[in-house]
C-alpha cells in the first residue's frame, strides 16, 4: 500500500515514455497478479487488469458497483458530470449525447468529416512537418465544437481550444492545487472554458429566433421544458466533458495508428489495398464517402 497517505501516488504518476501499459502496473501484475491493491491519492484502491473481470465490473454498474471518482478527478471533471451520475439521470443524458452522435446523425456527418480530413491534409501536405497529435486534435476539436455548439475558431473572439489543451496537460497530473503546477493550471483551463461555454449559452438566450441546429439547441430547448430534470449546470458539465472526450481520446488513438501503421509495412499495405478496391468500384472517383462504402472496410476497423 506504500507509505501512510502519500501511498503509491509517486510511483503511479510516472512518466510513461512506451507505448505500452504503464510501469506501473506492469510490475504489480508480475508480482502480484490481475487483481492487487494499492492506495493513490490518499485512496485505498483496488486494481483490475484482467478483462473479463472489467467486462463484468461494468455490466453490473448500477446493481453490484457504482461508478465514482475521487475528489480530485471530480473538481476537474464537475460535480454534476455525466460519470457521477446514476439511474434515471444517467440514462436521460445518454439519450440525450445518441441523438446528437447515434447512427442515423454519423451517418448525415460522414461527408462533413470526410471534407474536413480532406482539407487538412492537403494543408499538411504543404508543410515541412507535422506534429501529428497536435494536429489531429486541432481537427477533431474543430469539427466537434461545431456540432456541438457552432464554435467557429477562425471567427471566435476567444480560443476555446487553449483552454482545453490546459486542461488535458494537468487532467492526469498531481492534485496540488497551487499557482504553477499542471493541476492549478488544469483547473484554471476548466474555469475558463466553462466561462466561455456558460456566456455562448446565454448569448443563445437572449436570441431563441436564431437556429443553428446544432446540441446547444437542444440543450436549451430541454431546459425550458416543464418539469425538466435537466440544470445548466448539468447541461454546461456534459457539453464541457463531451468536447474534452471527444477529440482528446480520438486523436490519440489516430496519432498512434498512424505510429503503428508506419512501423509495420505489411498492414499498411493490406490497409492501402482495401481503400483502392473501394476506389476502384465507384463509377465516379471523385465521389464522396458512402456509408456502404464506410461499412464495408473490415480490415479498417481492426
Amino acid at each position: 500500500m506504500g507509505f501512510p497517505l502519500l501511498g503509491e501516488t509517486l510511483q503511479f504518476f510516472n512518466r510513461n515514455t512506451t507505448n505500452d501499459i504503464s510501469p506501473f502496473l506492469k510490475e504489480r501484475m508480475k508480482r502480484y497478479g490481475p487483481v492487487f491493491k494499492t492506495s493513490i491519492v490518499g485512496q485505498p484502491v483496488i486494481v483490475l487488469t484482467d478483462p473479463d473481470l472489467n467486462h463484468f465490473v461494468f455490466l453490473q454498474e448500477g446493481k453490484l458497483f457504482q461508478s465514482w471518482y475521487p475528489d480530485t478527478f471530480t473538481k476537474i471533471l464537475g460535480r454534476q458530470n455525466v460519470g457521477s451520475l446514476h439511474g434515471f439521470m444517467f440514462k436521460y443524458l445518454k439519450n440525450m449525447v445518441l441523438s446528437l452522435f447515434g447512427p442515423e446523425n454519423i451517418k448525415k456527418m460522414l461527408p462533413e468529416v470526410e471534407r474536413t480530413a480532406c482539407r487538412r491534409l492537403q494543408r499538411w501536405s504543404i508543410q515541412e512537418t507535422v506534429e501529428l497529435k497536435e494536429a489531429t486534435a486541432a481537427m477533431i476539436f474543430d469539427l466537434t465544437a461545431k456540432k456541438l455548439i457552432s464554435y467557429d475558431q477562425d471567427n471566435a473572439s476567444q480560443n476555446l481550444r487553449e483552454n482545453f489543451v490546459a486542461f488535458i496537460k494537468g487532467l492526469l497530473s498531481f492534485p496540488l492545487d497551487i499557482p504553477g503546477t499542471a493541476y492549478h493550471k488544469c483547473l484554471q483551463g476548466r474555469k475558463n472554458a466553462m466561462k466561455m461555454l456558460k456566456n455562448l449559452l446565454n448569448e443563445r438566450r437572449a436570441m431563441p429566433e436564431k437556429s443553428r441546429s446544432d446540441f446547444f439547441d437542444f440543450v436549451l430547448e430541454e431546459l425550458q421544458k416543464e418539469g425538466t430534470t435537466l440544470t445548466e449546470e448539468i447541461a454546461l458539465d456534459l457539453m464541457f466533458l463531451l468536447l474534452f472526450a471527444s477529440f482528446e481520446t480520438t486523436s490519440m488513438a489516430l496519432t498512434l495508428a498512424v505510429k503503428f501503421l508506419s512501423d509495420d509495412p505489411s498492414v499498411l499495405k493490406k490497409l492501402r489495398g482495401e481503400h483502392e478496391t473501394i476506389l476502384r468500384n465507384r463509377e465516379n472517383t471523385d465521389s464522396g464517402l458512402t456509408w456502404k462504402e464506410y461499412k464495408s472496410m473490415t480490415y479498417t476497423f481492426q
